[in-house]
């Protein structure tokens, strides 16, 4: 199993003095996080892409470009480029240049999008959702696959055998469907053969076993080799030296990021009996000390058939820099060879 974080670039406040991040100090905290992360031996590590105020993550690669000439052995990724608002050439053209930088360690990982901004402000009608996503993946992939397409779709001035460069270093770009819990989307994923992220943000691992089922399901049915139907989940993730220490220092930040979401979209207000339940055994969140970790990530493992990428969601609004590099270290000095030694040890 690959293990990898996830990062939305959310603007910081520091908890000892109130004071929020510049835009600056926050970005280079973060490359600082990204190279923390392939120092201490992890696989991965994905900016997200939102446009928004509270967030600086609207060009995730930028700032994966940023990060790649400071690392050297890290995947460096999209968690998620937003495709129905983006032109599948400009997002084949930066992440071609990102792994040019990187020497082969760029990937996209692609999806509609769980927030909706990027519609409007594109000029995008919100109905064509669905639609707008599928056209432009069947384009980005024809891209990878020859630098001359001709192709003609709905919503983008056709493609006549024009050259698309640069290409990448890799011989072909990876690209992954990030998914929420919609089984078309991850049928469309099998079918397509393509590797599936899951972002899973509450509820029991057990119950999305059937949808995973599901992409399998199809992919075999498409003839795809099952060594093509890789799984990625993507949770909240966050490690300390305690169980209570890794709780109290992620819970201010999430209360907070999870209140603003939560007046959008009707929830109900976060709760620390919530939070405390969902960090349990039986919970979604990976947040805890070391072996509460390694114990939930062999768990998610054992009840999803088999995951191929573990990326711990570790974006917090209200936690001092240094208490992430410090969880950064953890997750990848001693969750990390902790996991694979028990994964190593169930398959013999």
């Amino acid at each position: 199993m690959e293990i990898g974080i996830d990062s939305f670039a959310a603007i910081v406040t520091d908890p000892d003095t109130g004071l929020t991040l510049s835009g600056a100090d926050r970005l280079n905290h973060l490359i600082e996080e990204i190279e923390r992360a392939d120092e201490v031996g992890l696989d991965s590590f994905g900016v997200g892409e939102h446009h928004r105020q509270e967030y600086l993550d609207a060009a995730p690669a930028v700032i994966l470009a940023a990060a790649a000439a400071r690392t050297k052995r890290i995947r460096l990724n999209s968690a998620v480029t937003v495709l129905s608002a983006d032109d599948p050439v400009r997002v084949f053209q930066q992440f071609s240049t990102l792994d040019l930088i990187s020497c082969g360690r760029a990937e996209i990982v692609v999806g509609r999008g769980s927030s909706v901004e990027a519609y409007p402000l594109f000029g995008l009608d919100l109905h064509e959702y669905d639609a707008l996503f599928a056209e432009k993946l069947d384009l980005l992939l024809k891209l990878r696959d020859d630098p001359h397409v001709h192709w003609q779709g709905r919503f983008r001035a056709p493609l006549s055998g024009q050259g698309v460069f640069p290409r990448p270093q890799q011989p072909s770009l990876p690209i992954w469907v990030g998914v929420g819990g919609t089984p078309e989307s991850f049928v469309r994923a099998g079918r397509l053969g393509l590797p599936l992220m899951v972002a899973i943000i509450g509820g029991d691992f057990r119950r999305f076993r059937p949808l995973v089922d599901l992409y399998r399901q199809a992919g075999k049915a498409a003839g795809h080799p099952e060594e093509a139907l890789r799984v990625g989940i993507h949770a909240f993730g966050f490690v300390a030296e305690t169980s209570q220490a890794a709780r109290d220092a992620f819970y201010p930040g999430y209360a907070r990021m999870i209140e603003t979401i939560g007046r959008e979209r009707g929830w109900p207000a976060p709760s620390r009996a919530r939070f405390d339940a969902e960090c349990g055994p039986s919970g979604a969140y990976l947040i805890g000390g070391i072996q509460d970790v390694v114990d939930k990530a062999v768990h998610v493992h054992k009840v999803l058939g088999g995951v191929s990428r573990l990326t711990f969601q570790m974006t917090n609004v209200v936690m001092k820099h240094e208490q992430m590099l410090r969880a950064i270290e953890l997750l990848g000095q001693e969750v990390g060879p902790l996991v694979r030694e028990r994964l190593t040890l169930q398959s013999r």
